[in-house]
């Protein structure tokens, strides 16, 4: 995740230590107060219930543990030795283990395409044919011998990865070209655009074990930021009318796909994180022309500048203003927006499908699904009759837990058909949206967010919701209106396959957006204290003495349903990223030793082959002793654990103890460190071929500290991975194989 995310949350919801007082008394009544086991005792040895409406915070405090399909066991054990910690400019695996750069920023995905410079001299038009930058969230498909999908196909497949954003000091020969203030090469901006978005490639194993991209497959794609796409469910249609659209039901590109997403009849979703710094509004010339409710929406997504690369006031633009329709201003005299770009802001923030096997369909664009900072994505296990659950973070400071339910229940003849988006027209295209609230006596409750439901309605003196495209297009009000839950930065999800537990990681939070002791006055009002499910604010100095207040470690929560279509859950937090050393009762908590201690946890999978639980990191609190990683972990299930005391204390002295719930201690045996990246770099995106054999996983900008002053000189990079000597660093894909055959982990 690139940290440019837009902390916007400003709504005064309750949260889980405003109610710690009102619900004491029933907290001692449950023995939740007592410690050891008695959260695991009450929470799943009592008969619980799925709810079929919304349930308050003084709802049951019990619910019965899900039914999952029978899957491979989980290993005992974890195969490998842990790493060491490594700030080396090189990816360090285990002994026994081999990691293969498969494919960098530009390589080309067509045969014909001339190999990358690296240099910022290619081609600017061959860019739709490269690989994108910074490598993020991915899925592998299996392939068959008719180029269908074949889920347990392991030697020849699909990658379909993300390409979050740009590592700008290195696209362009030095830098980006701008004058007065406006962009004048349209060949470097298109450059940008290519880059972003997704890669789709053909990749095979060879009978040596070595992977390589098959670049004549007509299967090869790239969607980027200036691909066309259909806007569907919903929010379809007037809110999201342009010039390019005057129905509302198309756009064009994709932007920031930072996490993904899959589903069971083979697409996958790529979605759209920090959408909204790309557009420009100039708020001091637009402002005058906008709607309150305009305004509103504006302000709680972060919509207004001049834009992140200044795309929109590319000169000279081309007649169907490919660069210009990045500016969100109103320029023109129609009522509805259809004679310029006014709108085009609505068509972002979004899930989008795309089928990997059919290069000339249009990616889909789920409305139903929400719009905010997609982090990604993440399925329950379909189970047929039942209606299908998707987990979604909102990766910014302050933000929400979502999930998705189908009202379409599961027909698994639907996996093998080859219409594959109308089969994600029955299932993304109409379902319900909820988002979470976290109790403080370990329970949770999701939360609808349908019109006319939870006061989302046309007379709420908030904001005045028109229909369910305006409570979609704006997710963040409508959660901000019913209590959500306000979270560290919630990132990627993964629903444990074993037994339906759901894990999320909250990467971390700053000192003043989670205080000890309630906000005081002139504070951030996105600023939230304390509470059981953020329970920690702490100072953890780097080596160097620099003082690191708030959350900067981060943590990961987890919650277990009766079923992933009900409303209530128990949760408790799995592991708190932490130093080696530190303090155990109030930051090192989870008891983490030199070999599997860590910060900032970002990317979370569970290997359908293995079940092991993978975490990556995209940390800046811990790299004065290490560069990011990837771990691996045998995890329990929610309630293995206990209640837990967090006293918090800040620099003014104030301090704060916090009742929560934790996981057991995982210990070396259970947690390990898997794999170090090069400087500067983030680890993110896992996938794994069918047999467990094979994983790819993610390097992220190495050497994105470099300046551009220093562009020329590369001696003074901080990272030239993966093509070494004087080259500049690249993100990149590797592939990872245990050298006697076996499988990855365990």
């Amino acid at each position: 995740m690139h940290n440019d995310d837009l902390e916007t949350n400003s709504s005064r919801n309750p949260h889980i230590n405003d109610i710690i007082g009102e619900r004491s008394a029933d907290l001692k009544r449950r023995g939740l107060l007592k410690g050891g086991l008695g959260m695991a005792s009450l929470s799943f040895m009592g008969a619980g219930s799925a709810l079929t409406g919304c349930g308050s915070s003084d709802g049951p405090a019990t619910v019965a543990p899900p039914q999952v399909p029978a899957v491979p066991a989980r290993p005992t054990a974890l195969n490998f030795s842990a790493v060491a910690k490594s700030t080396a400019d090189s990816v360090v695996v285990p002994q026994g283990f081999t990691a293969r750069v498969l494919y960098r920023v530009g390589d080309p995905l067509a045969a014909g395409v001339a190999s990358y410079r690296n240099d910022g001299t290619d081609d600017p038009a061959t860019y739709d044919k490269r690989v994108g930058d910074n490598h993020d969230g991915m899925s592998y498909f299996g392939l068959s011998s008719t180029n269908g999908w074949d889920p347990n196909g392991s030697t020849r497949g699909l990658l379909c990865v993300n390409h979050e954003y740009l590592n700008i000091n290195f696209l362009h020969a030095s830098g980006q070209t701008i004058v007065s203030g406006a962009r004048t090469v349209p060949g470097e901006v298109l450059r940008e655009i290519y880059g972003h978005g997704v890669g789709i490639a053909e990749v095979a194993r060879d009978a040596g074990g070595v992977w390589s991209i098959n670049q004549a497959s007509t299967l090869n794609r790239r969607v980027h930021a200036g691909t066309e796409m259909e806007i569907s469910g919903p929010a379809a249609g007037s809110f999201m009318v342009t010039r390019f659209s005057p129905n509302g039901t198309r756009t064009r590109g994709t932007v920031n796909n930072c996490a993904n997403g899959y589903t069971p009849w083979g697409t996958y979703l790529t979605c759209e994180e920090n959408w909204a710094g790309y557009f420009r509004r100039v708020t001091a010339t637009d402002n005058p022309n906008r709607s309150a409710k305009e305004l509103a929406s504006f302000a709680r997504y972060g919509v207004g500048g001049n834009g992140n690369h200044l795309w929109a006031t590319t000169t000279p633009d081309t007649a169907d203003q490919f660069f210009g329709r990045w500016n969100t201003m109103r320029t023109g005299t129609s009522a509805d927006g259809s004679d310029d770009y006014r709108n085009v802001a609505n068509t972002f923030g979004w899930n989008v499908e795309i089928d990997p096997f059919s290069p000339a369909s249009l990616p889909k664009k789920r409305t139903t699904m929400g719009r905010f900072a997609h982090e990604g994505a993440w399925p329950a296990r379909p189970v047929a009759g039942k209606p299908l659950v998707w987990y979604q973070g909102d990766d910014s400071r302050g933000e929400y837990i979502y999930k998705y339910v189908s009202n379409a229940v599961w027909d698994p003849a639907d996996a093998s058909r080859t219409d594959k988006l109308a089969v994600g027209d029955k299932y993304l295209n109409d379902g319900k949206l909820y988002v979470a609230r976290f109790n403080a006596d370990g329970t949770g409750n999701w939360i609808e967010l349908s019109f006319g439901v939870n006061s989302l309605t046309a007379s709420n003196a908030t904001y005045a919701f028109a229909n369910q495209a305006d409570v979609l297009i704006n997710t963040r009000i409508a959660a901000d209106i019913v209590g959500a839950t306000k979270m560290d930065r919630p990132e990627w999800g993964a629903v444990d396959p074993v037994n339906g537990a759901v894990y999320m990681t909250l990467t971390n939070n700053s000192e003043s957006l989670r205080t000890v002791v309630a906000p005081p006055a002139g504070a951030s009002a996105r600023a939230a204290r304390v509470d059981a499910a953020n329970p920690r604010h702490y100072n953890d100095p780097r080596e160097t003495g620099q003082n690191q207040r708030g959350n900067p470690n981060g943590h990961i929560i987890r919650w277990l349903e009766p079923t992933p279509e009900a409303l209530t859950f128990n949760w408790d937090i799995f592991l708190f990223g932490a130093r080696a050393g530190r303090d155990a009762a109030s930051i090192n908590i989870s008891g983490l030793s030199a070999d599997n201690d860590f910060s900032s946890p970002d990317g979370l999978w569970f290997s359908k082959a293995t079940n092991i639980c993978w975490i990556q990191t995209d940390d800046g609190a811990y790299t004065d002793v290490t560069n990011c990683m990837l771990l691996a972990s045998l995890p329990g299930t929610v309630g293995d654990g206990g209640v837990r005391t967090i006293t918090s204390t800040d620099s003014a002295g104030n301090s704060a103890s916090i009742q929560t719930f934790v996981g057991a201690a995982q210990g070396d045996a259970r947690l390990r460190r898997f794999l170090v990246g090069p400087r500067d770099c983030e680890v993110t995106g896992l996938a794994e071929t069918p047999d467990g054999r094979t994983l790819f996983v993610g390097i992220q900008h190495p050497g994105e500290d470099t300046p551009l002053s220093a562009i020329a000189t590369p001696s003074a990079y901080t990272s030239t991975w993966p093509d070494g000597g004087t080259a500049r660093p690249r993100s990149a894909l590797v592939v990872i194989t245990k050298n006697d055959g076996g499988r990855i982990g365990g």
